[in-house]
């Protein structure tokens, strides 16, 4: 039998050493996800990590299923696996806050992610501007409808972002409403960002009122809210707003059935998260430039904002050619 010369047994174990040692060194981010329900949050994760490991970090995910109680313990699991940072989209804006108390107990940083944490030390923000959102779905219909009834069927309450969109929303209608041109005949949060939830409110406010526009937060709730539309036999006469750009809310949108969506660029927003959560496990105070700062009701916390696109039947391709996490030949149809 040939023996193996004891330098090269020495070279692979020092070869196996080095491996070792440089995963060990490798910037941990946890990535605590809410659900992955709606079909934005997976190309979030997948974007995220695919950014985190050109950056070397190494990326451990969870998703806690709608369930606070279940997202701290998740997070108490990452932080005792020896994560450098949290980035986090809160299941709830206040309990969450627990989170990061515990965290920073264990010196590790976090970074809210789409959803502002409220009432904590943040140590960062990234998001699109919500309020904004709103004041484009409004602001849309006000030229096209400036006269009629007005639906706003909104996110759960627990999540900032709801609040900042129908914020946004009044900010733009609150004047028509004043001057009598547009009435609210249901202005109301559900309790999950999903299709059931915006079927519901649509039906319970079809049997009451008659209506002319709906203005929904996201895309899953619009897509339940046309089909209590279509249930009544009145699709084309109430025009509906969703956000997210959901493949099916584009398709929607090119057969007619759905007015308008709100484009939010994924891949912009969780590179930048990725990029920021490796600086901040890495550099002891990061460069100031290009953040705001937003109250969450106990600091300013130092924030990252996207700007969003509105998206109606003329834009659709302009949208597709932008996004590449989309396929044009799934969607859009020539007329």
């Amino acid at each position: 039998m040939n023996k193996i010369p004891a330098f090269i047994i020495i070279l692979l174990i020092a070869i196996f050493s080095w491996n070792c040692n440089n995963e060990d060194e490798a910037i941990k981010i946890g990535l605590l996800m809410d659900d992955f329900i709606q079909e934005r949050w997976s190309k979030d994760r997948e974007i995220f990590i695919k950014k985190a490991k050109e950056l070397n970090a190494k990326v451990i995910t969870q998703s806690s299923k709608g369930d606070k109680d279940l997202q701290l313990t998740q997070a108490r699991e990452m932080i005792d696996k020896g994560i450098d940072v949290l980035v986090l989209v809160a299941v709830d804006m206040t309990a969450a806050s627990e989170i990061v108390k515990i965290a920073h107990q264990s010196d590790v940083k976090v970074i809210g992610y789409d959803r502002l944490i409220k009432k904590c030390d943040l140590d960062l923000f990234v998001s699109f501007d919500n309020a904004r959102i709103g004041e484009m779905q409004a602001g849309y219909f006000v030229k096209l409808i400036p006269k009629g009834n007005y639906a706003l069927i909104g996110g759960p309450v627990i999540d900032n972002n709801s609040i900042q969109i129908r914020q946004g929303q009044i900010n733009i209608l609150q004047p028509f409403i004043d001057k009598g041109d547009i009435r609210l005949v249901m202005d109301k949060h559900v309790n999950e960002w999903d299709d059931e939830q915006g079927y519901k409110a649509m039906l319970e406010c079809l049997m009451k009122n008659t209506c002319h526009v709906v203005l929904c937060a996201n895309d899953a709730l619009a897509r339940g809210a046309i089909k209590a539309i279509e249930e009544r036999k009145l699709t084309g006469t109430i025009a509906v707003a969703g956000q997210d750009a959901e493949k099916d809310a584009l398709e929607r949108i090119v057969k007619g059935t759905q007015t308008i969506t709100i484009y939010k660029p994924i891949e912009t927003i969780a590179s930048n998260a990725a990029l920021l959560a490796v600086k901040l496990a890495t550099e002891s105070k990061l460069n100031d430039a290009g953040f705001v700062t937003i109250s969450n009701d106990f600091k300013m916390v130092p924030t990252m904002l996207f700007n969003p696109m509105l998206v109606n039947r003329e834009t659709v391709k302009m949208t597709l050619s932008a996004d590449t996490t989309l396929n044009p030949k799934h969607i859009f149809v020539e007329p």
